[in-house]
């Protein structure tokens, strides 16, 4: 399970798996809007992390320069340069 802790935006934690086919399972975020992150994480799920990425990242919220959308996409990002 990866972690990671999003900045600048509502949410206070997102927890993630990718699996070896680099498919995302088991998305939870704490804390933000439930409507928009429950949506985010129902689907993403089975989805390649790849995909999500490109789907995802440099989306705004508002007047910020980052949502959650985007700070999953950054998360993403992070844990496949991990696993590699």
């Amino acid at each position: 399970m990866a972690t990671y802790i999003p900045k600048g935006v509502c949410s206070k934690q997102i927890d993630f798996d990718i699996d070896a086919a680099g498919l995302v399972h088991n998305i939870h975020f704490t804390k933000g809007c439930p409507g928009n992150t429950v949506g985010i994480a129902r689907l993403a799920e089975g989805q390649p992390a790849e995909q999500l990425i490109e789907l995802l990242k440099g989306l705004p919220c508002g007047f910020k320069k980052t949502s959650c959308p985007d700070q999953f996409a950054l998360a993403l990002e992070e844990e496949l340069a991990k696993q590699q």
